[in-house]
């Protein structure tokens, strides 16, 4: 599927936003900022729970919480770790039966847009 010139700018912009507030973060905080890049690194990593499911249980909480950079950026390491189309949606679908509504619209919208995009750039 192609994507817009628009929804690569959306993707790219966001992920960028998000970035670029970590840096400003950073050079005023940078123990905090380090401290947890650290901690999220580790929870990230390869353990007995795999970096793909992993990446989808952050985009079902993502979800859950409505948070539009979090989303995109778990849709974005769900994808780069291999996670299908059918993981996906199944990610989505349990964030919705937690998150009712809510979670169900930002699933089928933004999460759903996101793993278009990501899954046709690899």
């Amino acid at each position: 599927m192609e994507h817009s010139e628009e929804m690569e700018d959306f993707f790219h912009d966001a992920l960028l936003h998000y970035k670029e507030g970590t840096n400003a973060f950073k050079d005023k905080l940078p123990k905090i900022t380090q401290g947890y890049f650290d901690f999220t690194e580790a929870a990230f990593a390869d353990g007995t729970i795999d970096k793909k499911h992993k990446q989808l249980m952050a985009l079902s909480v993502s979800i859950y919480a409505q948070d539009e950079y979090c989303i995109i950026y778990h849709m974005k390491g769900a994808v780069e770790n291999g996670a299908s189309e059918d993981e996906v949606l199944e990610a989505i679908g349990v964030s919705a039966a937690l998150g009712g509504g809510a979670a169900f619209a930002q699933g089928v919208t933004l999460a759903k847009d996101a793993y278009e995009y990501y899954s046709s750039n690899k």
